[in-house]
């Protein structure tokens, strides 16, 4: 894709942040906006779609109301950089994957679109850019979310350079230690209590992950996430041996850690409901 540079007064090259929700505002129903931080003030969207070139995901952690919640960054190379913000376990974000997954070259426009749907809720369609066809794949209790989140950004390593793109998934902020990083999102995605971290830290004499052996970390790692599981399984046994074929394996293979904490968690939460 070749953009022409326009010469003269413009704005600075930030991106435009998309954010996701079914709303009213001033009579007027939208289904995503922008932001103005300065003026704390919502900026209603009409349009419902968005078209250009899908470069990079990413799964972001940003601070709400005193709790750490993690997103799902779909970044868009079109006239300007555009990055749809939503929650990763949002119907948006889920509805996205399904139909990205079925993608096999990146290197082609697309059309994404906001659905409404029920109870305020937003679904994502996906289109053809070119030739208008919508991208669709059928609805799975079974899915494996970790291995298409590894499938498509596989694939976005492979796109034509000519199209901005970030192979691997990244996670922000990237000033912090690998291992601080790590332990922050998977305890987000958990909603694991930041004071029980705090706590096994002061027990390891560590401030922070990064002071201590990757060994234990692994541990940790392993205990929130058995702990989130406790109420999923009707047998301790299963919930620890789903984690070691559904994380520990996966990852070993080369499989995203927080992608695939994701779907083991999507895995066992779609046992209990199918159980009730």
């Amino acid at each position: 894709m070749v953009t022409e540079i326009k010469l003269g007064l413009c704005n600075p090259p930030e991106p435009i942040y998309l954010y996701v929700k079914n709303a009213e505002l001033g009579g007027e129903s939208y289904l995503w906006y922008h932001y103005d931080i300065g003026k704390e003030k919502t900026i209603p969207v009409p349009q419902r779609a968005l078209t250009g070139y899908l470069s990079e995901l990413r799964l972001t952690t940003k601070e709400f109301k005193g709790k750490d919640n993690l997103k799902l960054d779909i970044v868009v190379s079109a006239d300007e950089l555009y990055v749809i913000r939503t929650g990763i376990e949002t119907n948006f974000a889920k509805s996205f994957l399904l139909a990205a997954s079925l993608i096999q070259d990146f290197s082609k426009p697309l059309i994404i679109v906001a659905n409404a749907g029920d109870e305020n809720t937003v679904f994502c369609n996906l289109y053809d850019a070119a030739s208008k066809t919508k991208i669709y794949r059928e609805w799975n209790r079974d899915l494996d979310w970790a291995t298409i989140i590894h499938d498509i950004q596989s694939l976005l390593g492979g796109t034509s350079s000519t199209i901005p793109s970030t192979p691997k998934l990244s996670v922000v902020p990237q000033a912090l230690h690998p291992q601080d990083i790590r332990v922050k999102n998977i305890r987000t995605l958990l909603d694991y209590p930041l004071d029980l971290v705090k706590e096994w830290l002061q027990f390891q004499n560590a401030i922070n992950p990064s002071q201590l052996d990757i060994s234990k970390i692994d541990s940790l790692v392993k205990t929130m996430c058995l702990a989130w599981a406790s109420d999923k399984c009707d047998h301790p046994n299963h919930a620890e041996s789903s984690y070691q074929k559904e994380v520990i394996d996966a990852v070993a293979s080369g499989a995203d850690e927080l992608a695939a904490i994701s779907a083991w968690m999507q895995e066992l939460q779609t046992a209990k409901t199918g159980a009730v």
